[in-house]
């Protein structure tokens, strides 16, 4: 059994699914009790860092767009409306549980220079006064990341995790975790409870560009256990759908999929 109880510092990213429903609005019912097992851990002593997506499904939401725009200049006109929303119902959701949280938006030329220091100490600074970090990619200015996709928040999370040296990255997605075989075409597909290597057999299992589980986002989530795993930090990817399983795992119970090289 995977043994969690060491792990004081992590860092949960919230993918768009978990956030919203399919209308792109924002899931409420989901958001409300996602916040109140988070304060939760936070109140247990553990620090938490939330990596947040779902700015531009909520600024589409804001700005009355129906399909996700394709021109650059106007996902980041979505991604500067949908996070001014999405860091409000933050910080009132947490305020209701008497938790500070903060603001903290990255691009990927930050990381790979010097100013990082930066970064890591405004991180130190923030959790030593028990304030919540929300995270997410500085898409208004990082044009390159947002028209090739390669600022993605799940490597994103994982860099995160690393700067402010955090013991676990957790995933929560809109799957329960890495599968042998891909489960919307095989429903004998068997969830593998721990990875202990990223092999060339395991990143086939996340699928291409074209699978369902490459375009479901498996193989960001491979990419991001590798940049975690070559950093010492333990990773979980966990279905989002119920923000219970933050529980279950913290618990000690076997969900989800846990990469370790322990």
């Amino acid at each position: 059994m995977y043994s969690i109880e060491n792990k004081k510092r992590v860092v949960i990213k919230i993918g768009t699914s978990t956030l919203a429903h399919k209308t792109g609005r924002l899931n409420i019912r989901r958001m409300e009790k996602l916040v109140k097992v988070i304060s939760d851990i936070q109140n247990s002593g553990r620090e938490v860092i939330l990596v947040s997506s779902g700015a531009i499904g909520l600024g589409m939401s804001k700005l009355g767009l129906h399909e996700r725009p394709k021109d650059t200049p106007m996902k980041q006109a979505c991604a500067a409306v949908g996070q001014c929303e999405l860091m409000y119902i933050y910080d009132k959701l947490f305020g209701e549980f008497n938790l500070n949280v903060a603001q903290i938006l990255l691009t990927k030329y930050i990381i790979d220079t010097p100013r990082k220091n930066n970064v890591e100490n405004t991180f130190e600074k923030l959790i030593s006064h028990n304030v919540i970090p929300i995270v997410n990619e500085n898409d208004t200015v990082a044009i390159d990341e947002l028209e090739l996709e390669l600022g993605e928040n799940d490597s994103l999370a994982a860099l995160v995790g690393v700067i402010s040296k955090a013991d676990m990255l957790i995933i929560l997605s809109d799957i329960d975790g890495l599968y042998d075989s891909n489960p919307k075409d095989n429903p004998d597909a068997e969830l593998i409870p721990v990875v202990n290597e990223i092999t060339e057999d395991i990143r086939a299992l996340a699928g291409g560009a074209g699978s369902g589980l490459g375009t479901g986002g498996m193989i960001t989530k491979i990419h991001a256990a590798e940049i975690a795993m070559g950093a010492g930090m333990d990773m979980a990817i966990l279905n989002g759908r119920n923000p219970s399983v933050l529980y279950d795992l913290f618990d000690g119970k076997d969900v989800g999929t846990i990469f370790t090289n322990k």
